[in-house]
């Protein structure tokens, strides 16, 4: 649950570990660039929950407040929802010897969860739910501009699958929105970045890392029936992972069924080829996706200059 911040890296893991935050910092600006998700003057409350996505979230947003050409306050805020067994001293600790700015917010909600929840059940749901309201209030007494949450690639590629399967819906995680209560605006600075990735950046950089499980709900199965479908076919098919989240950016609505989304009523002799026509997948026009990702770093490298500047 804790770890030794202290302990040294050897040679070959130093110079991992500069890889990989530069490529992290690189997807983050990218991100940041693409869906303007941080402006001037911004006050960006940082979501922490003690897991390695929201630690590495805050630490790379640290590393690139210092570049940045724009001036924007971090806030890191966690949310103490009296689990038993939670070690409330590691947060506190860890933040303080960051030197950032940060607040505990401390509410019973574990209580009212375990109240309305029949014993066995999955209680992810509805303490979901009580999170994201705390949260919204936490964000509006401290005037925050921004509440930033520390979902990944693969949590917007799950979340899309979780929807077709199970929810009969094309619909992800967005990587800009407006919140529940429509009060304030939700970014995921971690958008393109690779779940693989901040699991070995936390291991590098030791971060203490503290349990979703303390209050003993049962998993999702949902999600983690997607989970392990998506890595086997990460590890049988590298590349297809890639390809389902540029598929996400690349949405062609007339080749879709939504007639809200695109007014096929309208269509007759006199429209016009379509994007493509009745060509439902050309193979010729398909990529790799180690050729999508980076030709779309390099398309989207002038305007990331203008958010952030690279180290």
């Amino acid at each position: 649950m804790s770890a030794d911040l202290n302990l040294p890296l050897t040679p070959g893991q130093e110079t991992q570990l500069h890889k990989l935050e530069k490529r992290l910092r690189r997807h983050v600006g990218q991100a940041i660039a693409q869906y303007n998700m941080i402006e001037d003057g911004d006050k960006i409350m940082v979501c922490l929950s003690g897991g390695k996505d929201s630690y590495a979230m805050l630490e790379i947003l640290m590393r690139l407040k210092e570049s940045a050409p724009i001036h924007f306050d971090l806030v890191a805020v966690n949310l103490d929802q009296k689990q038993p067994g939670f070690p409330e001293h590691i947060l506190p600790n860890y933040l303080e010897s960051l030197g950032v700015a940060y607040q505990i917010v401390e509410e019973d909600t574990y209580a009212i969860v375990k109240e309305k929840i029949p014993e066995g059940k999955t209680t992810c749901s509805l303490c979901s739910r009580l999170r994201r309201a705390l949260l919204y209030k936490a964000a509006k007494a401290l005037g925050a501009t921004k509440i930033a949450l520390g979902h990944h690639r693969d949590d917007m590629v799950e979340t899309l699958m979780l929807n077709m399967f199970y929810g009969g819906k094309l619909k992800s995680m967005p990587a800009k929105l407006v919140s529940d209560n429509g009060e304030h605006v939700v970014i995921r600075p971690l958008a393109f970045c690779k779940e693989q990735e901040l699991i070995q950046y936390a291991q590098l950089k030791h971060f203490p890392i503290i349990p979703c499980n303390l209050c003993g709900s049962q998993p999702n199965l949902q999600r983690q029936n997607i989970k392990a479908m998506l890595q086997d076919w990460d590890k049988n098919h590298p590349g297809r992972i890639e390809s389902m989240f540029t598929a996400m950016q690349n949405v062609v609505p007339s080749h879709l069924c939504d007639g809200e989304l695109f007014d096929f009523k309208s269509i007759n002799s006199d429209s016009g080829i379509i994007d493509g026509g009745d060509t439902a997948f050309d193979q010729e026009g398909f990529v790799s996706t180690n050729s999508v990702e980076k030709s779309t770093v390099q398309v989207n490298a002038a305007d990331l200059l203008n958010v952030v500047e690279i180290k």
